[in-house]
């Protein structure tokens, strides 16, 4: 039987979020129900109820979540009731053609719900990334469900789907930070520190987190950067290059996503160093670089999707890091609130007051 629960749907661009009745089915063949117990608010969700991914209202929101399997479709094997699990929105199918190279974390086809959750007058909900975590259930495809330590915080541990799994990610499994390197991180909120985080687990000897907002810089300085600039007095290019010796740093990772910070984050690099782009642009952003710069500089210039995780692989290994006290997950979660503030949570975000909102439900 199908289930009657309360969520957060976005119903036209523009308009406020809304608090609504939602029919959850019982799952199908590969599917599982997750009684949700925290959600961050990230930016995507943001991006959702503006307009910025799709057209298809309505949606129901939230995907950076953590909570129980409550029941199972036939030919589930990887959860059964009673897992606490951190949702992803990489299922990987095993199949297409990034799957049979061996390379799982880049799957071109990954899973979904089949069946669709809805309002209470049949319209079907377009779930945020194939999840719609802001409700007190969700379906979903049973490969978005990730086992992780019970004893991990909720809170902290639902973080790994989304934000913080992808500033992690682009300093360990795309930028490849090793021992003794020399990291910038340009934008210094949630994602930005994240990869701060990720540099020292890396073993990072210079971490140098720029940012024009002070808050901003003081977080960094937590989570481990070793060095700040402050943007707002400094020039970021020559700042870097003069604490890296006058080189400039062996990886850039940019975590605003737009033109300007990211020719800054070209230009801070060192000869034949890595620029990782992890900052999400729009569709109407360009960049102009001289060729000869590209050629002549060296090294790589990459994109880094979800952190280039993969989540059965990275979620339960950060998870373990985080129980050892290695990982300091709980420093990104700036408050906790309750459905109804969603809204509100996105204004903050907008302002830059929080790292991360996270709603407990």
């Amino acid at each position: 039987m199908s289930q009657q629960v309360q969520g957060v749907v976005s119903r036209a661009e523009g308009e406020p979020v809304e608090v609504s009745t939602v029919i959850v089915p019982d799952p199908g063949p590969g599917e599982a129900v997750v009684r949700i117990q925290t959600c961050g608010v990230c930016h995507t969700d943001m991006h959702y109820r503006d307009g910025g991914i799709n057209d298809e209202y309505p949606f129901l929101l939230g995907h950076e979540a953590a909570g129980v399997v409550e029941s199972v479709g036939d030919g589930v094997s990887n959860v059964r009731p009673g897992d606490f699990v951190v949702l992803n929105w990489r299922a990987v199918c095993g199949e297409c053609r990034a799957c049979r190279r061996g390379r799982l974390q880049y799957c071109f086809d990954t899973h979904n719900a089949e069946q669709r959750m809805t309002l209470e007058d049949g319209t079907e909900l377009e779930p945020a990334l194939g999840i719609g975590a802001f409700a007190e259930k969700t379906l979903v495809a049973s490969g978005q469900c990730t086992k992780v330590d019970p004893s991990a915080s909720p809170a902290a541990a639902g973080l790994l789907g989304c934000g913080i799994m992808a500033g992690i990610g682009a300093a360990v499994n795309t930028g490849g930070v090793g021992r003794g390197d020399s990291v910038a991180v340009i934008g210094c909120g949630g994602v930005g520190n994240a990869a701060v985080a990720g540099a020292r687990l890396a073993g990072a000897a210079r971490i140098i987190g720029v940012d024009l907002d002070p808050r901003k810089l003081e977080w960094a300085r937590g989570f481990g950067a070793t060095h700040t600039v402050d943007a707002r007095s400094n020039d970021p290019v020559e700042a870097i290059r003069e604490l890296t010796g006058g080189f400039g740093a062996d990886v850039v990772i940019e975590a605003v996503g737009a033109p300007k910070t990211y020719e800054q984050a070209f230009y801070a690099r060192d000869l034949a160093g890595t620029v990782v782009l992890v900052g999400v642009p729009t569709p109407d952003m360009r960049i102009e670089l001289p060729l000869l710069d590209v050629f002549g500089r060296g090294g790589s210039l990459k994109s880094s999707w979800y952190g280039d995780c993969l989540p059965s692989r990275d979620f339960p290994m950060l998870t373990d890091l985080y129980t050892q006290g290695r990982l300091d997950l709980d420093g990104f979660v700036t408050e906790e609130i309750g459905i109804g503030d969603v809204e509100e949570a996105f204004a903050r975000m907008e302002r830059g007051d929080v790292l991360r909102s996270v709603v407990r439900l």
